[in-house]
């Protein structure tokens, strides 16, 4: 009507701060319907500054707690469309990979390319942007482990495995070349590295600290305990270990890396046989931590008698992987069924879950990975793919 033209010429006059105002009034429906207006609304309210706010509140948009965007490339609105659809559990199942012996895969993404490690060999993948669909054959393949991977993280310029004989092997990412590092006599378990650090932990229950300008370690720590999981953290001066807790110590430990000494263990009270199986730190103060006890649970290293939250898994599965997304999401994999579950942080019960094995086949979820779109989740002899662009919730 000449009324709404009216009002969307006075809105398109004013100040873009004081309509920046205006707009932070709104919810999302409101924003959305504010965009059928006119044009000139709807490339203003298009805009990611008008959305950041709201994305916030949601879960995995890629706004992080300290409010850094990691799909910068991917429009807010979107963005939040699709959350819409984790919140809910709307999403498209597909298998994009089989293979017929049992593994134990890994998994890490890194922006268009998904990495996974089946028996001794490292496969890369693109993933195609429009659909995030997996391409079936891998575009480059590391390798060079005499047993199977273990483990392996990314940096910016090297792939890092660990395997299960014993050996550590540092992939450089640009050229054809690789390093080995040898000191652990069985089986590398976990590894971290960040910024030219290498941290292992082994099943011959020993940490070591490593660089990438030799091929011996740093450092050994006995740990006195096989070693689940390591992670270091942001301020790269300290890192915490994860042991499989049989003996009468604390299995969360942290470390100073410049001295090699234990500054603290978290937590107080774990009964025998609470291994933690995977860490991740989500700021320099905040770590999530799940394992053999059912729990996921978060530490705030500044208090670290006791963790600050908890969420337990319903049906007294053990956890081995979680990952966050910076800000309410956590996603983690059960020991049962290829059990996939969302959480809300701001909530104690789970969100959505989702069965991934069928009867009677049982795996466990040995690792997984999303992005803003979709879900990767590696079981004994599939690769998993939930899919949450599928038929988003179009707002009106």
């Amino acid at each position: 009507s000449g009324a709404v033209r009216a009002l969307a010429m006075l809105l398109s006059q004013l100040p873009e701060d004081v309509l920046y105002h205006i707009l932070s009034y709104l919810d999302y429906k409101s924003l959305s319907r504010l965009c059928q207006v006119c044009k000139t609304i709807y490339h203003f309210v298009n805009r990611d500054a008008v959305w950041r706010t709201i994305a916030k509140e949601f879960l995995n948009t890629g706004i992080t707690r300290s409010g850094t965007d990691i799909y910068p490339h991917i429009p807010l609105k979107d963005r939040v469309k699709i959350a819409q659809n984790w919140y809910d559990g709307v999403c498209k199942r597909a298998i994009p990979l089989k293979w017929k012996t049992k593994l134990l895969p890994w998994l890490q993404m890194d922006r268009d390319t998904l990495f996974l490690s089946q028996a001794a060999d490292i496969g890369a993948y693109h993933l195609r942007q429009d659909s995030g669909r997996l391409q079936h054959k891998p575009f480059e393949i590391y390798s060079g482990h005499e047993g199977d991977v273990c483990r392996f993280v990314l940096t910016d310029s090297h792939l890092i495995s660990g395997g299960s004989d014993g050996k550590i092997l540092v992939h450089s990412r640009r050229r054809n070349m690789s390093m080995e590092l040898s000191g652990h006599n069985q089986e590398v378990n976990c590894l971290d590295s960040k910024d030219g650090l290498i941290i292992s932990g082994s099943r011959d229950r020993t940490t070591r600290i490593w660089t990438l300008t030799s091929s011996c370690p740093r450092d050994t720590i006995p740990m006195y305990d096989r070693v689940w999981s390591v992670a270091i953290s942001p301020t790269l001066s300290s890192f915490v270990t994860g042991t499989a807790c049989c003996e009468n110590l604390s299995p969360l430990r942290i470390w100073d890396v410049k001295r090699s000494e234990c500054v603290c263990s978290l937590g107080t009270q774990f009964r025998r046989g609470a291994g933690v199986l995977d860490m991740v730190f989500e700021s320099p103060f905040q770590l999530f931590t799940c394992g053999y006890d059912t729990f996921i649970r978060l530490w705030d290293l500044r208090l670290p008698r006791k963790c600050v939250m908890e969420w337990e898994e319903p049906h007294d599965s053990a956890l081995y992987c979680i990952q966050t997304d910076g800000n309410h999401m956590i996603a983690s994999g059960s020991s049962y069924y290829g059990v996939v579950r969302l959480w809300d942080k701001r909530q104690t019960e789970c969100l959505q879950f989702f069965q991934l094995s069928t009867d009677p086949v049982s795996s466990p979820v040995y690792c997984l990975r999303f992005s803003s779109s979709h879900l990767y989740a590696a079981l004994a002899t599939t690769l998993h793919s939930l899919d949450f662009s599928q038929n988003p919730v179009y707002i009106r």
